[in-house]
Protein backbone atom coordinates (compact mmCIF):
# COMPACT_ATOMS: atom_id res chain seq x y z
CA UNK A 1 0.00 0.00 0.00
CA UNK A 2 2.63 2.28 0.71
CA UNK A 3 4.67 1.57 -2.63
CA UNK A 4 1.80 2.56 -4.23
CA UNK A 5 1.23 6.36 -2.23
CA UNK A 6 4.75 7.10 -4.26
CA UNK A 7 2.62 7.59 -7.00
CA UNK A 8 1.14 11.14 -5.12
CA UNK A 9 2.19 13.95 -6.44
CA UNK A 10 3.79 17.22 -4.29
CA UNK A 11 0.22 19.20 -5.04
CA UNK A 12 -1.32 16.32 -3.40
CA UNK A 13 0.62 15.85 -0.36
CA UNK A 14 0.24 19.26 0.15
CA UNK A 15 -2.86 19.12 -0.05
CA UNK A 16 -3.10 16.29 2.20
CA UNK A 17 -1.25 18.57 4.90
CA UNK A 18 -3.58 21.13 4.73
CA UNK A 19 -6.20 18.34 5.14
CA UNK A 20 -4.39 17.43 8.45
CA UNK A 21 -4.26 20.52 10.21
CA UNK A 22 -8.04 21.11 8.98
CA UNK A 23 -8.80 17.93 10.85
CA UNK A 24 -6.95 18.62 13.48
CA UNK A 25 -8.62 22.14 13.81
CA UNK A 26 -11.78 20.23 13.72
CA UNK A 27 -11.37 18.43 16.23
CA UNK A 28 -10.25 21.04 18.58
CA UNK A 29 -13.38 22.53 17.66
CA UNK A 30 -15.25 19.41 18.57
CA UNK A 31 -13.81 18.70 21.61
CA UNK A 32 -14.45 22.29 22.88
CA UNK A 33 -18.14 22.20 22.60
CA UNK A 34 -18.44 20.40 25.71
CA UNK A 35 -16.48 22.67 27.89
CA UNK A 36 -18.83 25.26 26.82
CA UNK A 37 -21.94 23.25 27.35
CA UNK A 38 -20.62 22.19 30.90
CA UNK A 39 -20.56 25.88 31.15
CA UNK A 40 -23.81 26.31 30.62
CA UNK A 41 -24.86 23.86 32.59
CA UNK A 42 -23.05 25.55 35.94
CA UNK A 43 -24.84 28.85 35.08
CA UNK A 44 -28.51 27.38 34.96
CA UNK A 45 -28.46 25.53 38.17
CA UNK A 46 -26.30 28.55 39.61
CA UNK A 47 -28.04 31.29 41.24
CA UNK A 48 -27.39 35.11 39.97
CA UNK A 49 -26.42 33.84 36.56
CA UNK A 50 -26.70 36.21 33.69
CA UNK A 51 -28.68 35.40 30.65
CA UNK A 52 -25.57 37.37 28.67
CA UNK A 53 -23.25 34.87 29.93
CA UNK A 54 -25.28 31.61 29.15
CA UNK A 55 -25.95 33.36 25.43
CA UNK A 56 -22.34 34.05 24.98
CA UNK A 57 -21.38 30.31 25.63
CA UNK A 58 -24.37 29.52 23.27
CA UNK A 59 -22.56 31.45 20.74
CA UNK A 60 -19.23 29.74 20.98
CA UNK A 61 -20.82 26.42 21.17
CA UNK A 62 -22.59 27.87 17.32
CA UNK A 63 -19.23 28.88 16.09
CA UNK A 64 -17.49 25.85 16.89
CA UNK A 65 -20.37 23.86 15.11
CA UNK A 66 -20.08 26.24 11.92
CA UNK A 67 -16.22 26.13 12.40
CA UNK A 68 -16.10 22.01 12.17
CA UNK A 69 -18.46 22.33 9.27
CA UNK A 70 -16.68 24.40 7.28
CA UNK A 71 -13.37 22.75 8.21
CA UNK A 72 -14.99 18.87 7.00
CA UNK A 73 -16.26 20.39 3.80
CA UNK A 74 -13.22 21.63 2.58
CA UNK A 75 -11.22 18.94 4.20
CA UNK A 76 -13.83 16.55 2.05
CA UNK A 77 -13.27 18.23 -1.42
CA UNK A 78 -9.38 18.19 -0.70
CA UNK A 79 -9.00 14.56 0.05
CA UNK A 80 -11.65 13.66 -3.00
CA UNK A 81 -9.70 15.69 -5.04
CA UNK A 82 -6.12 13.87 -3.74
CA UNK A 83 -8.21 10.54 -4.25
CA UNK A 84 -9.41 11.20 -7.93
CA UNK A 85 -6.31 12.66 -9.26
CA UNK A 86 -4.09 9.31 -7.62
CA UNK A 87 -6.70 6.87 -8.76
CA UNK A 88 -6.52 8.75 -12.32
CA UNK A 89 -2.83 8.83 -12.42
CA UNK A 90 -2.47 4.93 -11.40
CA UNK A 91 -5.00 3.90 -13.73
CA UNK A 92 -2.60 5.91 -16.26
CA UNK A 93 0.14 4.16 -15.00
CA UNK A 94 -1.24 0.69 -14.96
CA UNK A 95 -2.51 1.14 -18.57
CA UNK A 96 0.50 2.29 -19.46
CA UNK A 97 2.80 -0.78 -18.11
CA UNK A 98 0.23 -3.06 -19.60
CA UNK A 99 0.78 -1.53 -23.27
CA UNK A 100 4.11 -2.35 -22.48
CA UNK A 101 4.29 -5.97 -21.40
CA UNK A 102 4.57 -8.59 -24.09
CA UNK A 103 1.74 -10.74 -25.44
CA UNK A 104 2.97 -14.31 -22.82
CA UNK A 105 2.66 -11.69 -19.47
CA UNK A 106 -0.60 -10.55 -20.84
CA UNK A 107 -1.28 -14.11 -21.01
CA UNK A 108 -0.28 -14.93 -17.64
CA UNK A 109 -2.40 -12.23 -16.09
CA UNK A 110 -5.11 -13.28 -18.35
CA UNK A 111 -7.20 -10.03 -19.66
CA UNK A 112 -9.81 -10.53 -17.70
CA UNK A 113 -7.77 -9.74 -14.59
CA UNK A 114 -6.05 -6.58 -15.90
CA UNK A 115 -8.96 -5.05 -16.70
CA UNK A 116 -10.15 -5.64 -12.87
CA UNK A 117 -7.02 -4.43 -11.59
CA UNK A 118 -7.38 -1.41 -13.84
CA UNK A 119 -10.88 -0.69 -12.71
CA UNK A 120 -12.08 -2.18 -9.44
CA UNK A 121 -8.79 -2.56 -7.95
CA UNK A 122 -7.69 1.26 -7.89
CA UNK A 123 -11.43 1.87 -6.94
CA UNK A 124 -10.94 0.58 -4.03
CA UNK A 125 -7.64 2.20 -3.21
CA UNK A 126 -9.28 5.34 -3.96
CA UNK A 127 -12.23 4.89 -1.39
CA UNK A 128 -9.24 3.98 1.32
CA UNK A 129 -8.31 7.43 0.30
CA UNK A 130 -11.62 9.34 0.36
CA UNK A 131 -13.46 7.91 3.10
CA UNK A 132 -10.34 6.11 5.37
CA UNK A 133 -7.78 8.77 4.75
CA UNK A 134 -9.96 11.07 6.88
CA UNK A 135 -10.86 8.19 9.88
CA UNK A 136 -7.57 7.32 10.41
CA UNK A 137 -6.15 10.38 10.94
CA UNK A 138 -9.52 12.33 12.36
CA UNK A 139 -9.70 9.02 14.85
CA UNK A 140 -6.52 8.76 17.13
CA UNK A 141 -6.40 12.31 17.30
CA UNK A 142 -9.80 13.20 18.36
CA UNK A 143 -9.52 9.23 20.82
CA UNK A 144 -6.74 10.38 22.33
CA UNK A 145 -7.17 14.30 22.76
CA UNK A 146 -10.92 13.08 24.61
CA UNK A 147 -9.02 10.47 27.01
CA UNK A 148 -6.96 13.34 27.98
CA UNK A 149 -10.28 15.80 28.56
CA UNK A 150 -11.42 12.85 30.78
CA UNK A 151 -8.90 11.60 32.79
CA UNK A 152 -9.38 12.08 36.42
CA UNK A 153 -12.46 12.86 35.97
CA UNK A 154 -14.21 9.33 37.86
CA UNK A 155 -12.51 6.15 37.91
CA UNK A 156 -16.51 4.53 38.17
CA UNK A 157 -16.95 6.18 34.65
CA UNK A 158 -13.33 5.55 33.05
CA UNK A 159 -13.73 1.59 34.08
CA UNK A 160 -17.13 1.88 32.17
CA UNK A 161 -15.63 3.56 29.11
CA UNK A 162 -13.14 0.83 29.01
CA UNK A 163 -14.96 -2.20 29.10
CA UNK A 164 -17.41 -0.42 26.07
CA UNK A 165 -13.73 0.04 24.20
CA UNK A 166 -12.93 -3.54 25.18
CA UNK A 167 -16.06 -5.16 23.84
CA UNK A 168 -16.00 -3.07 20.68
CA UNK A 169 -12.49 -4.63 19.81
CA UNK A 170 -13.09 -7.87 20.94
CA UNK A 171 -15.78 -7.13 18.17
CA UNK A 172 -13.94 -5.99 15.35
CA UNK A 173 -11.11 -8.59 15.73
CA UNK A 174 -13.50 -10.86 15.29
CA UNK A 175 -14.93 -9.84 12.03
CA UNK A 176 -11.47 -9.29 10.65
CA UNK A 177 -10.18 -12.31 10.97
CA UNK A 178 -13.75 -13.42 9.46
CA UNK A 179 -13.60 -11.38 6.45
CA UNK A 180 -9.86 -10.49 5.62
CA UNK A 181 -9.60 -14.17 3.55
CA UNK A 182 -12.37 -13.26 2.14
CA UNK A 183 -11.63 -9.97 0.57
CA UNK A 184 -9.34 -11.68 -1.52
CA UNK A 185 -11.83 -14.24 -3.02
CA UNK A 186 -13.91 -11.36 -4.17
CA UNK A 187 -11.00 -9.64 -5.85
CA UNK A 188 -10.29 -13.30 -7.85
CA UNK A 189 -14.41 -13.98 -8.23
CA UNK A 190 -14.62 -10.63 -9.83
CA UNK A 191 -12.06 -11.61 -12.25
CA UNK A 192 -14.20 -14.52 -13.51
CA UNK A 193 -16.83 -12.67 -13.25
CA UNK A 194 -15.50 -10.10 -15.83
CA UNK A 195 -13.75 -12.89 -17.96
CA UNK A 196 -17.36 -14.51 -18.47
CA UNK A 197 -18.76 -11.73 -19.63
CA UNK A 198 -16.10 -10.69 -22.16
CA UNK A 199 -15.89 -14.55 -23.23
CA UNK A 200 -19.59 -14.21 -24.19
CA UNK A 201 -19.84 -11.02 -25.88
CA UNK A 202 -16.82 -12.25 -27.64
CA UNK A 203 -18.63 -15.51 -29.15
CA UNK A 204 -21.58 -14.08 -28.93
CA UNK A 205 -22.69 -15.67 -32.53
CA UNK A 206 -20.78 -18.98 -31.86
CA UNK A 207 -23.22 -19.34 -28.02
CA UNK A 208 -26.41 -18.66 -30.45
CA UNK A 209 -25.28 -20.73 -33.42
CA UNK A 210 -24.66 -23.70 -30.98
CA UNK A 211 -28.16 -22.82 -28.94
CA UNK A 212 -25.94 -22.62 -25.72
CA UNK A 213 -27.73 -19.28 -24.35
CA UNK A 214 -29.06 -21.50 -21.65
CA UNK A 215 -25.92 -23.10 -21.06
CA UNK A 216 -23.76 -19.63 -20.79
CA UNK A 217 -26.10 -18.33 -18.68
CA UNK A 218 -26.19 -21.21 -16.42
CA UNK A 219 -22.06 -21.05 -16.41
CA UNK A 220 -22.61 -17.21 -15.19
CA UNK A 221 -25.05 -17.60 -12.70
CA UNK A 222 -22.50 -20.31 -11.08
CA UNK A 223 -19.91 -17.87 -11.05
CA UNK A 224 -21.98 -14.62 -10.43
CA UNK A 225 -24.00 -16.31 -7.47
CA UNK A 226 -20.64 -17.44 -5.94
CA UNK A 227 -19.24 -14.18 -6.09
CA UNK A 228 -22.73 -12.78 -4.63
CA UNK A 229 -22.43 -14.98 -2.08
CA UNK A 230 -19.86 -14.35 -0.74
CA UNK A 231 -20.22 -10.27 -0.82
CA UNK A 232 -23.33 -10.73 0.98
CA UNK A 233 -21.76 -13.00 3.64
CA UNK A 234 -19.35 -9.67 4.37
CA UNK A 235 -22.01 -7.42 4.36
CA UNK A 236 -23.78 -9.05 6.62
CA UNK A 237 -20.79 -9.34 8.61
CA UNK A 238 -20.07 -5.80 8.32
CA UNK A 239 -24.03 -5.05 9.10
CA UNK A 240 -23.23 -6.26 12.50
CA UNK A 241 -21.60 -3.36 13.17
CA UNK A 242 -24.26 -0.96 13.69
CA UNK A 243 -26.49 -2.62 16.00
CA UNK A 244 -23.50 -3.04 18.19
CA UNK A 245 -21.91 0.11 17.93
CA UNK A 246 -25.91 1.27 18.78
CA UNK A 247 -26.02 -1.00 21.86
CA UNK A 248 -22.51 -0.09 23.21
CA UNK A 249 -22.99 3.52 22.57
CA UNK A 250 -26.84 3.75 24.01
CA UNK A 251 -25.36 1.35 26.65
CA UNK A 252 -22.49 3.29 27.83
CA UNK A 253 -24.16 6.75 28.08
CA UNK A 254 -27.59 5.07 30.22
CA UNK A 255 -24.53 3.40 32.61
CA UNK A 256 -22.53 6.90 32.49
CA UNK A 257 -25.72 8.75 34.33
CA UNK A 258 -27.08 6.34 36.26
CA UNK A 259 -23.35 5.84 37.69
CA UNK A 260 -23.31 9.53 37.74
CA UNK A 261 -26.96 9.94 39.53
CA UNK A 262 -25.51 7.21 42.24
CA UNK A 263 -22.48 9.76 42.96
CA UNK A 264 -24.34 13.06 43.22
CA UNK A 265 -26.88 11.01 45.28
CA UNK A 266 -24.18 10.72 47.84
CA UNK A 267 -22.11 13.64 47.51
CA UNK A 268 -22.45 16.67 49.49
CA UNK A 269 -24.67 19.28 48.06
CA UNK A 270 -21.54 21.73 47.36
CA UNK A 271 -20.78 18.79 45.01
CA UNK A 272 -23.37 17.92 43.33
CA UNK A 273 -23.38 20.56 40.81
CA UNK A 274 -19.56 20.14 40.09
CA UNK A 275 -20.54 15.95 39.59
CA UNK A 276 -23.20 16.64 37.30
CA UNK A 277 -21.30 19.26 35.04
CA UNK A 278 -18.54 16.44 34.78
CA UNK A 279 -21.07 13.85 34.07
CA UNK A 280 -22.33 15.95 30.98
CA UNK A 281 -18.91 16.44 29.87
CA UNK A 282 -17.70 13.07 30.49
CA UNK A 283 -20.40 11.74 28.65
CA UNK A 284 -19.97 13.46 25.46
CA UNK A 285 -16.00 12.77 25.72
CA UNK A 286 -17.03 9.36 26.16
CA UNK A 287 -18.75 9.23 22.86
CA UNK A 288 -16.24 11.04 20.69
CA UNK A 289 -13.81 8.22 21.80
CA UNK A 290 -16.22 5.31 21.08
CA UNK A 291 -17.16 7.15 18.05
CA UNK A 292 -13.01 7.30 17.21
CA UNK A 293 -12.76 3.68 17.75
CA UNK A 294 -15.73 2.89 15.67
CA UNK A 295 -13.99 4.94 13.02
CA UNK A 296 -10.88 2.75 13.38
CA UNK A 297 -12.87 -0.10 13.33
CA UNK A 298 -14.29 1.05 9.82
CA UNK A 299 -11.22 2.34 8.51
CA UNK A 300 -9.57 -1.81 9.41
CA UNK A 301 -12.77 -2.89 7.46
CA UNK A 302 -11.75 -0.84 3.99
CA UNK A 303 -8.19 -1.34 4.51
CA UNK A 304 -7.57 -5.10 3.98
CA UNK A 305 -9.63 -5.00 0.55
CA UNK A 306 -7.58 -2.07 -0.17
CA UNK A 307 -4.71 -3.61 0.67
CA UNK A 308 -5.80 -7.05 -1.63
CA UNK A 309 -6.30 -4.60 -4.69
CA UNK A 310 -3.13 -3.28 -4.16
CA UNK A 311 -0.83 -5.73 -4.05
CA UNK A 312 -2.44 -6.97 -6.75
CA UNK A 313 -1.82 -3.52 -8.75
CA UNK A 314 1.80 -4.15 -7.46
CA UNK A 315 2.20 -7.04 -9.44
CA UNK A 316 1.70 -5.38 -12.69
CA UNK A 317 3.33 -3.01 -11.94
CA UNK A 318 6.43 -4.60 -10.57
CA UNK A 319 6.48 -7.40 -13.57
CA UNK A 320 9.11 -7.69 -15.51
CA UNK A 321 9.09 -6.59 -19.06
CA UNK A 322 11.20 -9.26 -21.02
CA UNK A 323 11.01 -7.30 -24.21
CA UNK A 324 13.24 -4.49 -23.66
CA UNK A 325 13.52 -1.47 -25.91
CA UNK A 326 16.46 -0.81 -27.95
CA UNK A 327 18.99 2.24 -28.34
CA UNK A 328 18.66 2.56 -32.00
CA UNK A 329 16.19 5.12 -33.01
CA UNK A 330 17.59 7.12 -36.17
CA UNK A 331 18.84 5.17 -39.49
CA UNK A 332 20.60 6.96 -41.78
CA UNK A 333 23.36 5.54 -44.40
CA UNK A 334 22.34 2.00 -44.09
CA UNK A 335 24.13 -0.66 -46.20
CA UNK A 336 20.53 -2.62 -45.94
CA UNK A 337 17.35 -1.49 -46.17
CA UNK A 338 14.00 -3.35 -46.71
CA UNK A 339 16.00 -6.34 -46.00
CA UNK A 340 15.12 -9.28 -43.12
CA UNK A 341 17.78 -11.94 -42.14
CA UNK A 342 17.07 -14.58 -39.86
CA UNK A 343 19.95 -16.59 -38.41
CA UNK A 344 19.85 -19.74 -37.18
CA UNK A 345 16.85 -18.54 -35.11
CA UNK A 346 15.31 -21.24 -32.50
CA UNK A 347 12.28 -20.26 -29.82
CA UNK A 348 10.35 -21.56 -27.24
CA UNK A 349 8.09 -20.10 -24.76
CA UNK A 350 9.36 -19.61 -21.50
CA UNK A 351 7.07 -21.44 -19.60
CA UNK A 352 7.61 -24.17 -22.17
CA UNK A 353 10.28 -27.36 -22.08
CA UNK A 354 10.37 -27.53 -25.87
CA UNK A 355 11.35 -25.48 -28.92
CA UNK A 356 8.59 -24.54 -31.25
CA UNK A 357 11.08 -23.16 -33.97
CA UNK A 358 14.31 -24.99 -34.79
CA UNK A 359 17.53 -23.09 -36.35
CA UNK A 360 14.95 -20.73 -38.80
CA UNK A 361 17.65 -18.92 -41.21
CA UNK A 362 16.71 -17.35 -44.50
CA UNK A 363 17.38 -13.52 -45.95
CA UNK A 364 14.96 -11.42 -47.51
CA UNK A 365 16.32 -8.86 -49.22
CA UNK A 366 14.23 -5.51 -50.47
CA UNK A 367 11.58 -5.62 -52.97
CA UNK A 368 11.33 -9.33 -52.16
CA UNK A 369 8.10 -11.90 -51.50
CA UNK A 370 8.57 -14.10 -48.87
CA UNK A 371 6.38 -16.88 -48.80
CA UNK A 372 5.88 -18.96 -45.42
CA UNK A 373 4.25 -21.89 -45.60
CA UNK A 374 3.48 -25.53 -43.93
CA UNK A 375 0.43 -27.28 -41.84
CA UNK A 376 -1.08 -26.11 -38.57
CA UNK A 377 1.12 -25.53 -35.63
CA UNK A 378 4.00 -25.60 -37.64
CA UNK A 379 5.14 -22.18 -36.47
CA UNK A 380 4.13 -19.97 -39.45
CA UNK A 381 2.89 -17.28 -37.59
CA UNK A 382 5.70 -17.27 -34.61
CA UNK A 383 8.50 -16.86 -37.12
CA UNK A 384 6.85 -13.37 -38.18
CA UNK A 385 5.98 -12.75 -34.64
CA UNK A 386 9.49 -12.62 -34.01
CA UNK A 387 10.04 -9.45 -36.22
CA UNK A 388 7.64 -7.09 -34.73
CA UNK A 389 8.86 -8.33 -31.63
CA UNK A 390 5.67 -9.51 -30.08
CA UNK A 391 8.26 -12.31 -28.69
CA UNK A 392 12.08 -12.66 -29.06
CA UNK A 393 14.11 -14.99 -30.37
CA UNK A 394 15.40 -17.75 -27.72
CA UNK A 395 18.47 -18.63 -29.71
CA UNK A 396 19.91 -16.40 -33.23
CA UNK A 397 19.30 -13.02 -34.35
CA UNK A 398 16.64 -12.03 -36.08
CA UNK A 399 18.04 -8.56 -38.31
CA UNK A 400 15.79 -6.13 -39.37
CA UNK A 401 18.09 -3.45 -42.39
CA UNK A 402 21.23 -5.69 -40.90
CA UNK A 403 20.36 -4.49 -37.17
CA UNK A 404 19.34 -6.56 -34.42
CA UNK A 405 15.47 -6.00 -33.36
CA UNK A 406 16.47 -6.00 -30.06
CA UNK A 407 18.54 -2.94 -30.39
CA UNK A 408 15.88 -1.04 -32.20
CA UNK A 409 13.36 1.87 -30.67
CA UNK A 410 10.04 0.04 -30.18
CA UNK A 411 8.57 3.36 -32.36
CA UNK A 412 11.44 2.83 -35.14
CA UNK A 413 11.11 -0.85 -35.69
CA UNK A 414 7.43 -0.21 -35.69
CA UNK A 415 7.38 2.50 -38.76
CA UNK A 416 10.01 0.41 -40.70
CA UNK A 417 7.41 -2.69 -40.37
CA UNK A 418 3.93 -2.92 -41.53
CA UNK A 419 2.06 -5.82 -40.09
CA UNK A 420 -1.43 -7.24 -40.76
CA UNK A 421 -2.59 -9.72 -38.34
CA UNK A 422 -4.51 -12.97 -39.05
CA UNK A 423 -7.53 -11.62 -37.03
CA UNK A 424 -8.16 -8.13 -38.28
CA UNK A 425 -8.61 -5.85 -35.59
CA UNK A 426 -11.03 -2.50 -36.19
CA UNK A 427 -11.55 0.07 -34.02
CA UNK A 428 -14.26 1.90 -32.95
CA UNK A 429 -14.20 4.48 -35.37
CA UNK A 430 -14.75 5.34 -38.94
CA UNK A 431 -13.01 3.83 -42.00
CA UNK A 432 -10.77 7.50 -42.55
CA UNK A 433 -10.31 7.10 -38.43
CA UNK A 434 -9.05 2.86 -38.98
CA UNK A 435 -6.75 2.69 -42.37
CA UNK A 436 -4.83 5.91 -40.77
CA UNK A 437 -4.70 4.60 -37.39
CA UNK A 438 -1.98 5.19 -34.81
CA UNK A 439 0.84 8.19 -34.04
CA UNK A 440 1.17 8.66 -38.66
CA UNK A 441 -2.57 9.48 -38.16
CA UNK A 442 -1.58 13.40 -39.09
CA UNK A 443 0.24 12.55 -41.70
CA UNK A 444 -1.41 9.99 -43.50
CA UNK A 445 -4.09 12.75 -45.95
CA UNK A 446 -7.21 11.78 -47.11
CA UNK A 447 -5.39 10.99 -51.09
CA UNK A 448 -3.38 8.43 -49.69
CA UNK A 449 -5.80 6.45 -47.42
CA UNK A 450 -7.93 6.47 -50.92
CA UNK A 451 -5.16 4.79 -52.63
CA UNK A 452 -4.51 2.42 -49.45
CA UNK A 453 -8.21 1.83 -49.55
CA UNK A 454 -8.25 0.85 -53.88
CA UNK A 455 -4.96 -1.31 -53.28
CA UNK A 456 -6.30 -3.30 -50.91
CA UNK A 457 -9.30 -3.95 -53.13
CA UNK A 458 -11.54 -1.86 -50.09
CA UNK A 459 -13.20 1.14 -52.43
CA UNK A 460 -15.89 -0.61 -53.83
CA UNK A 461 -17.41 -1.82 -50.63
CA UNK A 462 -16.40 1.55 -48.74
CA UNK A 463 -17.57 3.80 -51.53
CA UNK A 464 -21.02 2.16 -50.99
CA UNK A 465 -21.51 2.24 -47.33
CA UNK A 466 -23.84 5.41 -46.22
CA UNK A 467 -21.11 7.76 -45.56
CA UNK A 468 -18.42 6.52 -47.38
CA UNK A 469 -14.43 6.85 -45.61
CA UNK A 470 -16.52 8.90 -42.66
CA UNK A 471 -18.98 5.39 -42.21
CA UNK A 472 -18.83 3.92 -38.77
CA UNK A 473 -17.23 0.86 -38.17
CA UNK A 474 -17.81 -0.39 -34.64
CA UNK A 475 -15.29 -2.00 -32.22
CA UNK A 476 -14.35 -4.92 -33.51
CA UNK A 477 -15.39 -4.32 -37.11
CA UNK A 478 -19.20 -6.46 -35.95
CA UNK A 479 -20.63 -4.64 -38.75
CA UNK A 480 -18.37 -5.47 -41.92
CA UNK A 481 -17.64 -8.62 -42.79
CA UNK A 482 -14.81 -11.08 -42.24
CA UNK A 483 -12.97 -10.47 -45.54
CA UNK A 484 -13.76 -6.68 -45.32
CA UNK A 485 -12.18 -6.64 -41.95
CA UNK A 486 -9.25 -8.08 -43.46
CA UNK A 487 -9.26 -5.77 -46.31
CA UNK A 488 -9.39 -2.64 -44.41
CA UNK A 489 -6.60 -4.33 -41.99
CA UNK A 490 -4.72 -4.21 -44.87
CA UNK A 491 -5.52 -0.86 -45.87
CA UNK A 492 -4.09 0.65 -42.39
CA UNK A 493 -0.62 -1.06 -43.04
CA UNK A 494 -0.45 0.34 -46.98
CA UNK A 495 -1.12 3.75 -45.91
CA UNK A 496 1.58 4.15 -43.52
CA UNK A 497 4.45 2.76 -46.77
CA UNK A 498 6.92 0.94 -44.66
CA UNK A 499 9.86 -0.56 -46.03
CA UNK A 500 8.56 -4.02 -44.83
CA UNK A 501 4.78 -5.82 -45.14
CA UNK A 502 4.36 -8.47 -43.23
CA UNK A 503 1.29 -10.40 -43.81
CA UNK A 504 0.07 -13.13 -41.32
CA UNK A 505 -2.62 -15.07 -43.40
CA UNK A 506 -4.28 -12.30 -44.09
CA UNK A 507 -5.83 -12.87 -47.07
CA UNK A 508 -7.65 -16.43 -45.85
CA UNK A 509 -10.98 -14.47 -45.86
CA UNK A 510 -10.70 -13.13 -49.61
CA UNK A 511 -12.40 -15.08 -52.55
CA UNK A 512 -10.15 -16.01 -55.23
CA UNK A 513 -11.01 -13.19 -57.14
CA UNK A 514 -10.48 -10.40 -54.40
CA UNK A 515 -7.14 -12.12 -53.48
CA UNK A 516 -6.00 -12.27 -57.36
CA UNK A 517 -6.52 -8.78 -57.30
CA UNK A 518 -5.03 -7.50 -54.34
CA UNK A 519 -2.07 -9.05 -54.90
CA UNK A 520 -1.40 -7.97 -58.34
CA UNK A 521 -2.22 -4.23 -56.68
CA UNK A 522 0.20 -5.08 -53.85
CA UNK A 523 2.68 -5.88 -56.34
CA UNK A 524 2.85 -2.64 -58.42
CA UNK A 525 2.04 -0.24 -55.22
CA UNK A 526 5.17 -2.19 -52.66
CA UNK A 527 7.07 -2.98 -55.87
CA UNK A 528 10.31 -1.00 -53.85
CA UNK A 529 9.04 -3.16 -50.33
CA UNK A 530 9.76 -6.19 -48.89
CA UNK A 531 6.89 -8.67 -48.46
CA UNK A 532 6.95 -11.57 -45.86
CA UNK A 533 3.24 -13.67 -46.47
CA UNK A 534 1.83 -16.45 -44.48
CA UNK A 535 -0.49 -18.29 -46.02
CA UNK A 536 -2.61 -21.12 -46.38
CA UNK A 537 -3.55 -21.09 -50.18
CA UNK A 538 -1.10 -22.54 -52.74
CA UNK A 539 -2.87 -20.30 -54.75
CA UNK A 540 -1.91 -16.71 -52.65
CA UNK A 541 1.87 -17.98 -53.19
CA UNK A 542 2.98 -19.20 -56.75
CA UNK A 543 4.91 -16.12 -57.71
CA UNK A 544 6.71 -15.55 -54.34
CA UNK A 545 10.61 -14.95 -54.86
CA UNK A 546 11.24 -17.36 -52.11
CA UNK A 547 8.72 -20.27 -50.50
CA UNK A 548 9.94 -21.67 -46.97
CA UNK A 549 8.42 -24.59 -45.83
CA UNK A 550 8.24 -25.40 -42.38
CA UNK A 551 7.24 -28.46 -40.45
CA UNK A 552 7.18 -29.29 -36.90
CA UNK A 553 8.96 -26.03 -36.41
CA UNK A 554 11.67 -26.79 -38.84
CA UNK A 555 12.65 -25.41 -42.31
CA UNK A 556 12.69 -28.34 -44.40
CA UNK A 557 12.38 -26.55 -47.72
CA UNK A 558 13.23 -23.36 -49.35
CA UNK A 559 13.09 -22.08 -53.14
CA UNK A 560 10.18 -21.05 -55.72
CA UNK A 561 6.98 -22.87 -56.45
CA UNK A 562 8.84 -25.09 -59.25
CA UNK A 563 11.56 -25.87 -57.45
CA UNK A 564 9.76 -27.31 -54.08
CA UNK A 565 7.66 -29.28 -56.01
CA UNK A 566 10.35 -31.37 -56.90
CA UNK A 567 13.05 -30.80 -54.14
CA UNK A 568 10.12 -30.63 -51.03
CA UNK A 569 7.53 -33.79 -50.42
CA UNK A 570 5.94 -31.44 -47.58
CA UNK A 571 5.59 -28.67 -50.36
CA UNK A 572 4.02 -31.12 -53.03
CA UNK A 573 1.40 -32.55 -50.58
CA UNK A 574 -0.19 -29.36 -49.42
CA UNK A 575 0.27 -28.49 -53.26
CA UNK A 576 -1.48 -31.99 -54.36
CA UNK A 577 -4.00 -31.12 -51.84
CA UNK A 578 -5.32 -27.89 -53.02
CA UNK A 579 -4.60 -28.35 -56.61
CA UNK A 580 -4.62 -30.81 -59.26
CA UNK A 581 -0.94 -31.90 -61.04
CA UNK A 582 -2.40 -29.89 -64.11
CA UNK A 583 -3.08 -26.81 -62.07
CA UNK A 584 0.12 -27.02 -60.65
CA UNK A 585 1.81 -27.78 -63.83
CA UNK A 586 0.55 -24.40 -65.89
CA UNK A 587 0.77 -22.35 -62.53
Amino acid sequence: MLKLFKNLRLKDILFLLIGVVLIVFQVWLDLRMPEYMSTITRLVETEGSKMNDILINGGYMLLCSFGSLVAMIIVGYLVSYVSANFSMNLRKKVFDKVESLSINEVKQFKVSSLITRTTNDITQIQMLIAMGLQMMIKAPITAVWAITKILNKSFEWSMLTGIALAILLISIAILMVLLIPKFKLIQKMTDNVNNSIRENIVGIRVIRAFNAEKYQENKFNDINNDLTGLQLFTQRALAFMNPIMNIVLYTLNITIFFVGAYLIKGAMLSDKLTIFGNMIVFSTYAMQVIMSFLMLAITFMMLPRASVSAKRINEVLDEEITIKEGNISNIKDLKETGTVEFKNVSFKYPDAEEYLLRDISFKANKGDTIAIIGSTGSGKSTVINLIPRFYDATDGEVLVDGINVKDYKFELLNNIVGYVPQKAVMFDGSVNYNVSFGEAKDKITKEVIKDAVRVAQAKEFVEKMEEGYSSHIASGGTNVSGGQKQRLAMARAIARNPEIYIFDDSFSALDYKTDYNLRKELKKYTKDATNIIVAQRIGTILQADKIIVLDNGKCVGMGTHKELLKSCDVYKQIALSQLSKEELENA
